[in-house]
Order: C-alpha cells, then sequence, then structure tokens
C-alpha cells in the first residue's frame, strides 16, 4: 500500500446566499475544531503541510475548505451568466454556513490574507462563534498597489498573470520546491476569480474605524505577518494590532505572505506556540 497521507476530502452541499453550492473539504486529526481559510485567488491546498503535521494534528481537528468558485468546489449554477465579485456579507456567509453544516463546536478559524481579513470581521460581528480567530497575513485596512483589470482579460494568460503578481509576495528564503507549488495553485485558478476577490480584500473589506470594537477577552485575536509580505505589511498588521486591544502581534521573519504554503517548516515555530495557547485558554 502507498504512504498515504493522513488527509481526507470529501464533497458536500450547502447553502449560501440563496445559492446551492457544492463544497470540497480536507481534514485531518482530532480535537479542537480549527478551520482554515486559503488566500485570494487560490484554494484550501495551500495547508496541506498543516494538516500533515502530527504535533497539530494531534490536538487540532484541522479543516480547510475551497470556497465556492475555487479549487475543487463549485460555484453556483448559472455562474456563466454572473460576475463573481466576493462582499464581505457574502464571505461571512459562506465562513458560517460552513461552521454550520459541519456543526463545529467552539472551533477555532485561521485565514490568510483575504482569510486573514475575514477571521477579524468574525471576531467584531460573532464573537460568541468561535474560540479564537487567527490572522496570517491580515489586516483591517490595505490599498491597491496594482491595477486588477490585468487579472481577467481575453488577451493575457490569467493563470500565469495571477501568480506572477503574486511571486513577488514570496520571500526570498523560501525554498523553491515550495515557492512553486504556492505560485502553481494561483496558475489553476478560475477566469476572474482572484480580480473578484480582491474586490472584498483591497475595496469591501475595510473595517479600521469599527475593528477597534472587537474584544479579545470574548474571542482571542492573533495577528501574524510575514516581513517579506508588501501586500499585507507588517506595518498594517502592526497598526491593526494597535487598534485592536488585547490581540497578539508576531512579525515571522524570513517569510512572505504565505506563511503556510512557502515555507511550512519556518512557519510551524511560529504558528505552535499559537495554537498551544488557544489550547491553554480553552
Amino acid at each position: 500500500m502507498p504512504d498515504f497521507e493522513p488527509i481526507t476530502g470529501r464533497y458536500f452541499t450547502m447553502n449560501v446566499a440563496g445559492d446551492d453550492v457544492r463544497i470540497y473539504v480536507e481534514e485531518a486529526g482530532a480535537g479542537i475544531p480549527l478551520v482554515c481559510l486559503h488566500t485570494a485567488g487560490s484554494d484550501a491546498r495551500q495547508f496541506r503541510h498543516l494538516m500533515c503535521d502530527r504535533e497539530v494534528t494531534a490536538h487540532f481537528r484541522v479543516m480547510a475548505f475551497d470556497m465556492p468558485w475555487h479549487g475543487k468546489s463549485n460555484p453556483p449554477a448559472g455562474w456563466q451568466d454572473r460576475e463573481y465579485q466576493l462582499t464581505t456579507e457574502l464571505y461571512r456567509e459562506t465562513v458560517l454556513a460552513f461552521c454550520t453544516e459541519m456543526e463545529l463546536e467552539d472551533p477555532a478559524i485561521m485565514g490568510c490574507s483575504m482569510g486573514g481579513r475575514i477571521v477579524l470581521h468574525l471576531a467584531l460581528e460573532h464573537p460568541e462563534a468561535f474560540r479564537a480567530v487567527v490572522a496570517l497575513e491580515g489586516a483591517d485596512r490595505l490599498e491597491p498597489y496594482y491595477d486588477t483589470d490585468w487579472l481577467h482579460r481575453g488577451d493575457v494568460h490569467g493563470g500565469e498573470v495571477c501568480a506572477g503578481y503574486v511571486s513577488g509576495q514570496v520571500a526570498p528564503q523560501s525554498p523553491d520546491e515550495y515557492r512553486w507549488e504556492t505560485l502553481w495553485a494561483y496558475m489553476q485558478g478560475g477566469p476572474g476569480i482572484f480580480k473578484g476577490d480582491l474586490y472584498f480584500y483591497w475595496v469591501d473589506g475595510h473595517f479600521d474605524d469599527r475593528s477597534g470594537l472587537i474584544d479579545t477577552g470574548r474571542c482571542p485575536v492573533y495577528l501574524l505577518s510575514g516581513e517579506y509580505d508588501s501586500s499585507c505589511t507588517p506595518e498594517r498588521a502592526i497598526a491593526t494590532a494597535k487598534r485592536i486591544k488585547g490581540s497578539r502581534i508576531t512579525v515571522m521573519d524570513g517569510m512572505g505572505h504565505f506563511p503556510m504554503s512557502e515555507n511550512p517548516e519556518l512557519f510551524r515555530r511560529h504558528i505552535l506556540p499559537v495554537l498551544e495557547d488557544i489550547r491553554n485558554r480553552g
């Protein structure tokens, strides 16, 4: 028999904003539920290294699902007549629907990039639903720095331009194997999906005027930012942490925008203490 990884993948259908969508989810381990949210334009395979880490899965049931329109999850029926655009409300509803369908009790939630931003919204608006939130490369306000129209054009290879845009977000020290694994997922994204995700990430998701209302006594907040991240820079993550009283901020040396996939060995050194703290709080 082959040496199978300890990851199980399954499909189910859930309703989001009136649409039935077929969702793909992978999971491994047992214990505290830990929901993982992938970056804009990619999918949940980014968390495969975390799900293969026995030190993590000995205490956590790690789950990572592909958002609708991403990876192995389908878009809703009639998608060909729609323009995909992720809003704060739709994103929040999708994550809460997933937790409800999976019947999760007091889960922790960890997201990266756009996932790192939505978990902060969830900490503000649904603190009772999560035992803790972990924002990887997440901040309460960001600014666009390139033209997203290039991400969906008939005369440009969408996958290659998406990967090209994010390639500079990987730290120079990250191993080539994992750098290209991270970029490969971007090369496979659906047409216009990265652009649609960035509507939430760069436009609709700003809430620096309200993030200071997050009560970390009800829902602990952890922020981790890679020193080479020029999208959600360490400065933006630190500014967010200052507004969220009681939050904990870590700047990860030698890391870029995709810590869990670009350098999994280095990432575990930063995330294991956070997960242990969540266990102790529980």
